[in-house]
């Protein structure tokens, strides 16, 4: 009775297989005609490569893309910065009350008979 089990789940198996073959037969039949082109697939291959595997794949081209952004971002924004400095120092340069006000705020600088005092709060 086992052997009978066993010889009909073996012809349903091959019966299941057999037809999955036929499906896969049909499927590279309608599919053959452009792998049979070597134009096609090489092209495909090389599409593949560009896309997945090459040091500039797509994936590094964006992330790549986004970092430029970013640094045209902080470019411009030291730019704007640069800016504001050269009128000040400007400013500083051509009003003498100004140069001295600020290199005592700045740098603590004092006449020779004065006398400094720091406060630091705590």
């Amino acid at each position: 009775m086992f052997q009978r089990y066993f010889q009909d789940t073996e012809r349903r198996d091959c019966f299941s297989f057999n037809i999955f073959v036929e499906t896969l037969k049909q499927i590279m039949a309608k599919y053959l005609k452009y792998t049979k082109n070597f134009y096609f697939v090489f092209t495909v291959l090389f599409v593949m490569w560009m896309i997945f595997i090459d040091s500039n794949d797509i994936v590094s081209h964006f992330k790549l893309r986004s970092k430029l952004n970013e640094l045209e971002k902080q470019k411009e924004f030291y730019q704007e910065r640069k800016e504001k400095i050269k009128v000040e120092r400007e400013e500083l340069l051509s009003n003498f009350e100004l140069l001295e006000k600020f290199a005592r705020e700045r740098y603590l600088m004092k006449r020779k008979t004065e006398d400094l005092y720091v406060i630091m709060e705590e």
